[in-house]
């Protein structure tokens, strides 16, 4: 699985998303150690709160289907009508940050792309670097 085909399927999910609030979608697409792919998008919910990112969706996916390790995601946000000149980049929120590092493996990719040619690639740990993890527990 390439870093293209990952941010195609990322678009791909964000199609899916519920957002009648926000009216902005997100798609992710998370590629686990194995090769599997996971896709998941942002659900809203009338009790703001209860909202769920696209990239925990597609985390809560992988892990209900026995994956554990992840190696990269690709996520696409922006507005649901948004021409492509007016796009922007919708990086991971704190919480799916920390969501992601508990299954990471190290150096884990993450790629925002506000299309399948436009695509920023860094890193988990450069988004949340002296991250807490489960190793601290141990």
């Amino acid at each position: 699985m390439n870093k293209q085909e990952l941010v195609r399927l990322a678009l791909e999910a964000r199609a899916h998303s519920y957002v009648p609030y926000s009216h902005f979608r997100v798609g992710a697409a998370l590629l686990t150690s194995s090769g599997k792919v996971y896709q998941g998008c942002n659900v809203e919910n009338a009790s703001y709160g209860g909202t769920i990112c696209a990239e925990r969706t597609a985390a809560l996916r992988a892990v209900y289907e026995g994956e554990q390790r992840f190696s990269a995601i690709a996520v696409a946000g922006f507005p649901e009508d948004a021409p492509p000149e007016e796009r922007g980049y919708a990086y991971p929120c704190g919480i799916c940050r920390q969501f992601l590092r508990e299954f990471a493996l190290p150096g884990m990719k993450v790629y925002i792309a506000r299309s399948e040619e436009e695509v920023i690639e860094t890193t988990l740990e450069e988004l949340l670097p002296m991250s807490f993890g489960p190793e601290h527990l141990q």
